[in-house]
């Protein structure tokens, strides 16, 4: 068995929010490596971005030899549809596209700045894995309903102050 298609388990947080518990090696690189394609399409990975990359990688299992790998990666020149056809997961169900797309949303909102240009990267991604419109909408609306959601909890929790 190569270390392509060898299993990683899944962390906790994964099997948790996405009922994965494994995933082969490749398909951990090939998600984190579409995500900078998507992302990076826009003509940059900020930094904000590349960290939520790695944070995100680690949080969900990926093998820790992969963050520079992330790092290094040439995602100008990079094919999505090649990238998408090695990730694969032990959950016949599990909609790579949407995760995808949800995951790239995330990331390009990391930096604060969701530029008109990462917009129209994530709706020509959105394409590319075949997500119907209303669900991109859905995904879009989701990821800012998630955002606000931490805002009123570091609120309530008195993490975050407000300054008139």
């Amino acid at each position: 068995m190569s270390i392509e298609t060898e299993r990683v388990p899944a962390s906790q947080y994964m099997k948790k929010t996405l009922g994965i518990s494994s995933a082969p090696y490749e398909a951990y690189l090939n998600y984190g490596y579409a995500l900078l394609a998507i992302a990076g399409a826009d003509g940059e990975v900020s930094t904000a971005e590349m960290d939520w990359l790695l944070n995100h990688q680690r949080m969900v299992g990926a093998p820790e030899e992969l963050m520079e790998k992330y790092k290094s990666f040439d995602y100008k020149s990079a094919k999505l549809e090649e990238l998408l056809s090695h990730i694969t997961v032990d959950v016949s169900t599990w909609s790579s596209s949407r995760t995808l797309l949800y995951h790239a949303i995330q990331m390009a909102r990391a930096d604060e700045d969701y530029s008109s240009e990462e917009q129209k990267a994530v709706n020509k991604a959105a394409k590319l894995l075949n997500v119907e419109d209303d669900i991109a909408l859905a995904l879009n609306k989701l990821v800012e309903m998630e955002e606000a959601t931490n805002g009123l909890r570091r609120a309530l929790l008195q993490t975050e102050t407000w300054n008139a």
